[in-house]
């Protein structure tokens, strides 16, 4: 079992992906009760989750949202988890809940099929500044 604080939530991303190290600073910048926690998929934190919770990274291999109280949120279905608890407007994007699950995920599994292509990739994973380095875990 991943050890957390019972009132964090991890970020699990790509750790190598343009697109979603963007994404983790703008969870960052946006987190107003400071409850989120980040780790590469490539790192030891991220495999030892999809190893938990046995998670086919050919079918989910972008983003992942792990707490005690909900356990795991992939796809879609995290990403607007982590827009809930985000700052004011940015939390107003949780109504897109209503939309059927299989129709936000295919959304959701273009974007990241094509990510690479569009927001290009990293040779390897974000080394955080020495001020955010308390919020990723290896």
């Amino acid at each position: 079992m991943v050890d957390i604080p019972k009132n964090k939530k991890l970020v699990l991303f790509d750790g190598v992906c343009n697109l979603c190290n963007s994404s983790v600073q703008f969870i960052i910048r946006n987190d107003k009760n400071n409850i989120f926690l980040f780790a590469p998929l490539q790192g030891k934190t991220g495999k030892d989750v999809i190893s938990e919770f046995n998670i086919d990274t050919r079918l989910t291999d972008s983003i992942l949202l792990y707490s005690l109280k909900d356990d795991i949120s992939t796809k879609s279905t995290a990403a607007l988890k982590i827009a809930k608890q985000l700052k004011f407007p940015v939390n107003l994007l949780v109504i897109f809940m209503v939309i059927p699950k299989f129709l936000r995920n295919w959304i959701y599994d273009l974007i990241a099929r094509k990510r690479y292509k569009w927001f290009g990739k990293q040779n390897e994973c974000m080394v955080p500044s020495t001020d955010l380095k308390a919020k990723f875990l290896e």
